[in-house]
């Protein structure tokens, strides 16, 4: 019987570190193919924070032992593999902030988004007027653009870098062999699988 959950370039993983993910997060009285999906899905939060930490390793880039708490809100909105890696791996939280650095926003995006969502850039007086932007707004209904210039900027390149996340992790996983009871949960080769979004 092997010892771990998945082979990362020919290399163990072992199970130990899917125990101890799972260890204090209860379930034990979920049925037996929920045990086993859980498993799985722990598996691959593991996995990701081992595929994260060589990411980290090969770009040089240091990763603390702990995070502050803060530092989790920006996982509310990915998939739960995803969210749940980034929750529990500094490794992953690191890797996502280079790549969300890296990401070129040209001033014509930033411009752009700014003339396309005009609903977001009403001024707090317009909004209490209930002033339509897409209808009778006058310019003075909305804030400068060269006060939400960097704010939009910021959020583009977040947006930009999650992508680049996804796609990294997409990748990473591409070549990971995973030992029987820890393939991923929406696996259609087991019979419990699941996939969800």
């Amino acid at each position: 019987m092997t010892d771990h959950a998945a082979l990362v370039h020919g290399e163990p993983v072992g199970k130990h570190r899917v125990d101890a993910y799972l260890s204090g997060r209860g379930g034990t009285a979920l049925s037996a193919s929920a045990q086993r999906q859980r498993r799985r899905w722990a598996t691959q939060v593991v996995v990701g924070d081992e595929l994260a930490r060589r990411a980290c390793a090969d770009r040089d880039l240091p990763v603390p032992d702990e995070v502050r708490a803060t530092q989790l809100l920006t996982v509310e909105d990915m998939g739960s593999i995803v969210a749940a890696t980034l929750a529990h791996s500094p490794a992953a939280r690191v890797l996502l902030a280079d790549l969300e650095s890296a990401q070129d926003v040209p001033e014509t995006a930033v411009a752009d988004y700014y003339r396309r969502n005009r609903d977001r850039f009403l001024t707090p007086d317009a909004l209490r007027r209930g002033i339509d932007p897409f209808g009778r707004a006058t310019p003075a209904d909305f804030l400068p653009y060269e006060q939400v210039r960097e704010g939009i900027g910021r959020e583009l390149r977040q947006a930009a870098g999650r992508r680049a996340f996804f796609d990294w992790f997409d990748q990473a996983r591409a070549d990971v062999v995973y030992a029987a009871g820890h393939e991923h949960p929406g696996d259609p080769s087991h019979q419990d699988h699941e996939h969800r979004h």
